[in-house]
């Protein structure tokens, strides 16, 4: 078994596209490889912000010969048919080929066989063709070349069992194709010359060697480890984050983390600003310090070893970011001259979409929505709920949110918090676009949640009213994000709100319905639950739905649950057959049956036991523990109906109907709880 070796060395490819780019390399070139009947025993993709790599451990030096076949026209079928299908096996004549019988009249078949050959012959066209399919966001073309790539190609190394592969990639325009080798380069800065390789173990070597660390995930445990360490001697403690660790690791590929210093007059600016400030535009990471606020320090990775420790790489990187927050301080200053009310006018000029109106329109709505879900809510009040809505959008025509957009609500809140505002009213402006997704916190304070509810109810039911629904994976307004967010509002504070109050379309709750199924899916609630519970209509109290749901899937872990879930199928299914087979006994088997035609005790038993269930109250209580527990005492009764019991009695018509009823009676029972119908198995 054999090693190929691929690496395709460029200008830096940026971070974001690294993962995509290695992974669709490995789909692509093992795919070929499958598609030749080669197969291997592992591949891995790596990146560096210069290089793709791929090895494939465990192929065959020779490729195997490969029989497949061919099913060809029916026997006695035109003569061009028949040229045809032996020119695509490539036989001679109908004598190489064989009739079968294949139970729909016989046809002709024929074995083709591919002979073998050495790998080496077929993987450069494999890699030409991977290269050529590898899809990037963003490509260029450079010199008179006509082929795009991300960056500007620089080599390939393409080895296979250590020895160079027979190929090249036309750049087409007249460019000199860039021809396999056995050579690649080290670090642009801390190393020279070429470099030979014999494989992959020699490879990852001499680039450890020539200071590039090949493995994305060895980078990023590097920067952590020493980041951490940095702050550890300095007394303070790194703030994580993780989108932040990962591009940085795909910016270098010799990582060098060193610590800087804030300058002292910028800390009175909110610290988000700062740390929005130095991970937006440099890609430092920011520190806190033991006690608590952030501290005057910040992280950045250089992808370089500096002659003088690193002072020059230090003081260039200070200086830039002191020019950075002597901007944010500027629009922190000058904000504050101006307060939220006086900046509203400015938000009819903010358009917020064509069909709905400018910003200062949504704020009247979210206005609206909010004096309307305070009641909803413990301890809300609904005059600060509409101060917080009546202010909530204004920092959006603020210099500091123009110039960082992701601080939209966190400045209104300091802004809010400067004016000496309600706690309550500030916080509920910082909250209200939260939840943003699944792993931001969620809203808890009573006010910022009928601030968070309002926003994401206008959004759903604005876009809504216009048309604008999500369809397949198209959302271009988050409508999916704002359901989840009402979702998680709701549920985890435990809001006892009418949504059907709120929307004029069933579509919206059926849309609620399924982004319901996404957001439990996970805690381990069964999709069929869910849609048993809504199938039974007029529920839009997701707390007390959520509730009936987690009753009925635990009703149904249980072995009374199990049978009487097979028991009602069966009684379900004898009626439906018989409704089938008589289109008039629907209206006939409604209602109770008649004690009086009963027969056997197994029917007085079951009836009996039917009339003592107190559902519907326990229902109106919303205890569907007791419900569940009420259903489960049906088992036997059913158990001993339908073992002793015939329905279908013959020359007994009224007989027949009123055990029907029986049967419709404990359908419709069981469906006062869930539509037990749409529970799969």
């Amino acid at each position: 078994m054999a090693e190929l070796l691929l690496e395709l060395l460029s200008e830096e490819i940026p971070a974001r596209m690294q993962v995509r780019a290695a992974e669709d390399l490995k789909r692509l070139v093992t795919d070929g490889l499958k598609g030749t009947g080669l197969e291997f025993s592992e591949a891995r993709a790596f990146a560096t912000p210069r290089r793709l790599a791929l090895v494939v451990d465990g192929l065959p030096v020779e490729r195997p010969d490969i029989s497949e076949e061919r099913r060809g026209p029916r026997v006695g079928a035109p003569d061009k048919a028949v040229q045809g299908f032996l020119k695509g096996a490539g036989l001679d004549s109908l004598d190489q080929a064989e009739k079968r019988d294949t139970g729909k009249g016989e046809f002709w078949f024929a074995i083709v066989t591919k002979r073998g050959g050495a790998t080496a012959e077929v993987l450069p066209a494999i890699i030409e063709s991977a290269m050529k399919a590898l899809a990037w966001p963003k490509s260029m073309k450079w010199g008179s070349s006509t082929m795009s790539w991300v960056r500007p190609l620089q080599s390939i190394l393409a080895l296979f069992d250590s020895k160079v592969l027979d190929g090249t990639i036309d750049l087409g325009g007249g460019m000199a194709p860039v021809r396999f080798g056995d050579t690649t380069r080290g670090h642009r800065f801390l190393s020279k010359g070429e470099i030979r390789i014999f494989g992959f173990a020699d490879y990852l070597g001499k680039l450890e060697a020539a200071h590039v660390v090949l493995d994305a995930g060895e980078r990023k445990a590097m920067i952590q480890r020493e980041a951490e360490r940095l702050c550890a001697e300095a007394q303070i403690a790194l703030i994580g984050d993780d989108l932040l660790l990962e591009e940085v690791a795909g910016l270098v590929e010799w990582p060098v983390p060193m610590l800087g210093t804030i300058d002292a007059q910028y800390m009175d600016v909110p610290p988000e600003v700062l740390i929005v400030s130095m991970k937006a535009h440099q890609r430092y990471f920011a520190t806190s310090r033991r006690d608590s606020g952030l501290a005057n320090r910040f992280v950045i990775v250089a992808n370089n070893v500096a002659r003088d420790g690193g002072a020059t790489i230090l003081d260039g990187n200070e200086r830039v970011l002191r020019a950075r927050l002597a901007d944010a301080k500027f629009f922190w200053d000058q904000d504050r001259k101006t307060t939220l009310e006086q900046r509203l006018p400015a938000l009819r000029g903010v358009v917020f979409h064509a069909k709905l109106g400018s910003q200062a329109e949504r704020v009247m709505r979210v206005e609206t929505l909010s004096e309307r879900i305070a009641p909803h809510v413990p301890g809300a009040d609904a005059g600060q709920a509409i101060l917080a809505a009546h202010l909530c959008k204004a920092d959006l025509v603020t210099g500091m949110v123009g110039e960082f957009p992701e601080l939209q609500g966190v400045m209104g809140r300091y802004y809010a918090l400067e004016e000496k505002l309600p706690a309550a009213v500030a916080e509920a402006i910082g909250d209200h676009y939260a939840p943003v997704g699944p792993e931001d916190r969620c809203p808890s304070v009573p006010l910022s949640v009928v601030l968070a509810l309002a926003d994401k109810l206008d959004t759903l039911m604005s876009f809504w009213s216009i048309g604008e629904k999500p369809t397949g994976s198209r959302d271009p307004f988050a409508l999916r994000r704002a359901a989840l967010g009402i979702i998680r509002i709701v549920v985890e504070n435990n809001i006892r709100l009418p949504l059907k109050e709120f929307f004029a379309a069933d579509d919206l709750m059926a849309f609620f319905a399924e982004r319901l199924k996404v957001q439990v899916r996970e805690q381990g609630v069964r999709h069929d639950v869910v849609d048993a519970v809504f199938a039974l209509g007029g529920e839009d109290d997701l707390v007390r739905l959520l509730a009936r749901v987690q009753a009925v899937q635990s009703f149904l872990a249980t072995e009374d649950g199990k049978n009487l879930l097979t028991a009602y199928g069966r009684a379900a299914n004898i009626v439906r057959a018989e409704e089938r087979k008589d289109k008039s006994l629907a209206p006939r088997i409604e209602g109770p049956p008649d004690a009086a035609l009963f027969v056997q005790d197994e029917e007085r038993n079951l009836h009996g036991r039917l009339g003592e269930l107190t559902l519907g109250h326990r229902i109106s209580r919303e205890d569907f523990v007791g419900a569940m527990g009420e259903l489960a005492g049906l088992r036997r009764p059913i158990d001993a109906f339908f073992e002793k019991v015939t329905v279908n009695v013959a020359g007994d018509d009224r007989l027949r109907v009123n055990r029907l009823k029986l049967l419709n009676q404990i359908r419709a029972t069981m469906d006062q709880v869930a539509d037990f119908s749409r529970i799969e198995g």
